[in-house]
């Protein structure tokens, strides 16, 4: 039995597929006018972590994941570099599949970019004027939440708080962790000046950020998701109003699960672009550290518990999967031939790992059952057929957590 928390209801429940022949994933990629640092990829690892394990389960599974490649921080980023938005936004994404290689995620079966899905996000804008969901005002194009029955129901909205007052946001984003009451932008009408638009049925302009991922979704896949992830930040101000665009517009839910992923922070503070307390992986990589384990300490930890970067935090992690690979070169050097028997300790450790990951994916749970089995393990009296079988298990395993061989 395999559960997760579901942001939607706030609570723990035992997951089944949408669709019993594939479970159909979107996760939130990155935004591409940086380069993505150790804190976003504790985020993709968990996302990774999550489609290694239905898979170790049983499931085949289809995701995809959305680079933000057109947005107000990426033509700001531009313009201050004084480069142009595709060369900015394609060395980062270049960058991003290599430490995504590094680090051995899997590739997602989708990985679109929102500016390839510029007419998905017109047609999407164009059903949600038709059913006066949204409304033009002043050359942009707003969704009114009020006209969504249910709105903010992922977060846990208090709808009572809403202001009389009619407000717009017109903004892509904004900072800080609350809610902007108003009416949130879907398309930015060309103004003079603009460097970056798009000739559409709709006028000159671009898609918004929120509109962005349904039209990438909705691009892909034509059904509820089984699981919908990404980052706690992203429940203020984005996945709600992504809920909202595409149940819309779609007679069925977005998603049946939601999941999110909390944030890693640095001696306390949140790790954030915005605040430049930042690293990225090839400083760690210059203070010692293997790709296996840089991606051992972004996963060991609950994901929805934040995890906090020291180089203490990060010695005393990376010290636990060091012991726990000799232990296991230990028992490997017994190995003399193999067989299919089972055996009480392998049974054991696929039991536990079973038992932990699949309650809610807890991953250190997992990782320390295992460690205590394989410490108390007495190598020296380890039959053949009982090595044999301990390493084809851990090697099982290990298409998961990608962390010990």
């Amino acid at each position: 039995m395999l559960r997760f928390f579901n942001t939607l209801g706030k609570k723990s429940e035992t997951f089944y597929p949408v669709n019993k022949k594939v479970v159909n994933i979107f996760t939130c990629g990155p935004s591409v006018y940086q380069r993505s640092h150790i804190g976003n990829f504790r985020t993709f690892l968990f996302e990774d972590i999550l489609v290694r394990y239905l898979e170790y389960s049983g499931y085949k599974v289809q995701r995809g994941m959305n680079l933000t490649d057109i947005e107000d921080k990426v033509l700001k980023e531009a313009e201050k570099k004084r480069i142009s938005v595709k060369r900015l936004t394609e060395k980062n994404i270049k960058e991003f599949i290599k430490e995504m290689n590094l680090l051995k995620m899997k590739p997602p079966d989708y990985l679109p970019k929102a500016s390839e899905s510029v007419d998905e996000a017109v047609s999407i804008i164009e059903h949600l004027l038709n059913i006066k969901t949204a409304h033009w005002y002043k050359g942009n194009v707003y969704f009114d939440p009020l006209k969504f029955q249910g709105f903010g129901k992922l977060y846990g909205l208090d709808m009572s708080k809403w202001p009389g007052e009619k407000k717009r946001f017109h903004k892509d984003t904004y900072p800080g962790m609350q809610w902007n009451l108003g009416d949130f932008i879907l398309w930015h009408g060309y103004k003079k000046g603009d460097k970056y638009y798009w000739h559409t049925r709709i006028g000159n302009g671009r898609p918004s950020w929120n509109v962005q991922d349904p039209s990438m979704i909705s691009r892909h896949f034509n059904e509820t998701l089984s699981i919908y992830c990404g980052g706690i930040d992203n429940l203020f101000r984005h996945h709600d109003y992504t809920l909202a665009i595409l149940e819309s517009i779609r007679p069925y839910p977005m998603a049946r699960f939601w999941l999110h992923c909390h944030n890693l922070y640095m001696n306390g503070r949140k790790m954030s672009k915005s605040k430049g307390n930042i690293y990225y992986i090839d400083m760690l990589l210059k203070q010692g550290y293997d790709t296996n384990e840089i991606r051992f300490f972004l996963i060991y930890g609950h994901y929805r518990e934040r995890i906090n970067y020291s180089k203490k935090q990060i010695r005393l992690t990376v010290d636990k999967l060091r012991v726990f690979k000799r232990l296991v070169k230990k028992i490997e050097g017994r190995l003399i031939q193999k067989t299919n028997n089972g055996e009480r300790v392998a049974y054991r450790l696929k039991k536990t790992f079973a038992e932990k990951m699949g309650n809610d994916l807890d991953v250190r749970g997992a990782f320390d059952g295992l460690f205590k089995i394989i410490s108390d393990i007495k190598v020296d009296k380890l039959k053949p057929c009982e090595t044999s079988e301990i390493i084809k298990v851990l090697k099982e395993i290990d298409e998961v957590l990608k962390v010990i061989f």
